[in-house]
């Protein structure tokens, strides 16, 4: 017999966006409700700059970087992380669906249980969020001077910046496996790591720069493909290629997330056990 648990049938992204379609389709029914909450998601996420901007109403630079250049480092961590948050984030429910007993139904239908943790409601009114992030990018944007490869490289730190916080959101979540109650734990690196981003590495200790590189890389969502585009280098002397490396701390960070989801899954016994 096969184990839904492990089955990765060829139509698992095909079943995302049914199941995504149906949570669409239900928010769409009431459709005062969704742009009120659309709406109120942009004002609430845009207070975040806002603070920001208002710092600098005192200051001139922040850690050596213009709010311009703060507003580059903010747009594309931004960006990145409600993509995922977007596609991805209700999978931060699991210790809600192990004390229910939802997961055990999971695991019974043909489907990777991981794609239906995802696609779980799927909350199309982040849009709404992202779309705060595209708009503080396009308003620092003009300080770089572009061209086809920092266009390549924009690309390249966003869609790799999807899989790094897709990644973040699936490892950390899968610690509820063994504690089914640790989303606060989880959102410590996500929404704060997220948070973290949005500013520059100088204002923070060597050592919280070097783990957000090599422990969670995170540094690899903005920090260094911002550095390209901006003509700087690192202030931390890391090495020049890190800059076009997002693609590679991605890939790795995937096959450690594939390792802990997997340990997870197996560590799960039911409620009933």
């Amino acid at each position: 017999m096969v184990d839904a648990r492990q089955a990765r049938p060829p139509g698992a992204v095909r079943a995302y966006w049914l199941i995504a379609l149906l949570w669409i389709r239900a928010a769409l029914s009431y459709p005062v409700s969704f742009w009120t909450m659309m709406v109120g998601g942009v004002l609430i996420t845009f207070l975040d700059f806002v603070s920001i901007w208002l710092m600098f109403t005192h200051i001139d630079s922040y850690g050596g970087f213009s709010l311009r250049e703060i507003g580059l480092l903010y747009g594309v961590t931004s960006i990145a992380f409600r993509i995922a948050d977007m596609l991805v984030g209700s999978v931060e429910k699991i210790g809600q669906k192990v004390r229910s007993g939802d997961l055990d139904a999971m695991m019974t239908k043909p489907v990777p249980v991981l794609v239906q943790l995802c696609a779980d409601r799927f909350e199309l009114r982040r849009l709404g969020q992202i779309g705060q992030g595209v708009a503080v990018f396009a308003w620092a944007a003009p300080i770089v001077d572009w061209n086809p490869q920092r266009l390549g490289v924009l690309v390249m730190a966003i869609v790799s910046g999807v899989v790094i916080y897709f990644c973040v959101f699936v490892t950390f979540s899968t610690i509820q496996f063994w504690t089914t109650d640790a989303s606060e734990f989880a959102n410590a690196f996500t929404y704060g790591g997220n948070t973290i981003m949005q500013y520059p590495m100088t204002i923070f200790p060597r050592e919280v720069v070097r783990s957000l590189t090599y422990l969670l890389p995170l540094t690899f969502v903005n920090w260094y493909p911002c550095l390209f585009l901006l003509g700087e280098t690192d202030p931390f002397g890391a090495p020049g290629w890190f800059r076009f490396a997002s693609p590679l701390a991605a890939l790795v960070l995937v096959g450690i997330t594939a390792l802990v989801w997997r340990q997870g899954l197996r560590r799960y016994r039911s409620t009933g056990s």
